[in-house]
């Protein structure tokens, strides 16, 4: 296989688009379509299931990425380390953050990629977790630890470094704060407290309108930031969503975590500008990668 047909290959597996995958590779939608048809002529099979509604990779289709995509991305990451020890990377990295165990792992990866990397230098900044897309963006960082999905070409989602149990923070007073577990049926006995501005996908993601079996979901006030949020739960004016892991980073009186027996985990992603392809950005999201 050509370097050109495996990269169109595995971008065509990751966007399922013929359209997003031409404008992530700088081409058109026919030459995609052409060097994936001249790809499964050589191999003798289809590699997509095609139709005016999705693309979706066939059996043979997702085993070749499963075989190739690890081997393609040690080869990527062997020409940029050639490339970074040969240029010498020099630039000023902004590393966003939303959560305080995510600012640790920056900053251990920081220091790991300073040692490789001396005339670098990475500014870590803390960002409201619903104002992460829009600070990448505005340029205002160049990569963060994040909840996906992200529903904007502009920003590239890279890989996820951690999955996070979800708790209901309630007041201390509440009934369910002495409870062992909850369920996501019992988000329909107090309103849930979200930070303004939040991206819908989010929103609509961690703080359901509806529970499983269909009770309606009050959505109450909403704050700022999380610190915010915080505050309206522990004044009793409901709870709100968080994951399990930030509770000792949160000695706030008044507020207790109660895990949930029945949510899927909260996963938390590397993500970047999508044209931002400076080899020190590069470099440094592998670093937080092998670090995760």
């Amino acid at each position: 296989m050509e370097r050109y047909e495996i990269e169109t290959f595995l971008a065509l597996a990751d966007e399922l688009h013929f359209a997003r995958t031409a404008e992530r590779l700088g081409v058109t939608p026919g030459r995609v379509s052409q060097t994936i048809k001249a790809l499964e002529r050589r191999i003798g099979g289809a590699l997509f299931e095609r139709s005016s509604r999705h693309v979706r990779l066939t059996p043979v289709g997702r085993q070749l990425r499963d075989d190739v995509a690890p081997a393609y991305q040690r080869m990527q990451r062997a020409v940029a380390d050639a490339r970074a020890a040969c240029a010498g990377i020099g630039e000023v990295l902004r590393i966003g953050f939303t959560a305080p165990w995510s600012g640790e792992l920056l900053l251990r990866s920081a220091e790991a990629f300073l040692a490789r990397n001396p005339r670098c230098t990475v500014e870590p900044h803390e960002v409201a977790y619903h104002l992460v897309v829009t600070a990448l963006r505005e340029r205002q960082i160049d990569v963060a630890v994040a909840v996906p999905p992200v529903d904007q070409t502009c920003i590239t989602v890279g890989p996820v470094l951690s999955r996070e149990r979800l708790a209901l923070v309630v007041p201390a007073s509440h009934a369910l704060a002495r409870r062992e577990t909850v369920s996501l049926e019992d988000l329909a006995l107090l309103p849930l407290v979200t930070a303004s501005g939040m991206p819908q996908l989010w929103g609509d993601g961690l703080f359901p309108s509806r529970t499983p079996l269909g009770l309606p979901v009050e959505h109450g006030p909403t704050a700022g930031g999380w610190q915010g949020v915080f505050l309206l739960v522990a004044a009793g004016k409901g709870a709100t969503i968080a994951p399990l892991r930030s509770e000792p980073f949160q000695a706030r009186a008044g507020l207790v975590y109660v895990p949930f027996e029945d949510a899927a985990p909260v996963e938390y992603a590397l993500m970047w500008r999508t044209d931002n392809r400076s080899a020190g950005l590069r470099a440094l999201a592998r670093t937080v990668a092998d670090q995760a």
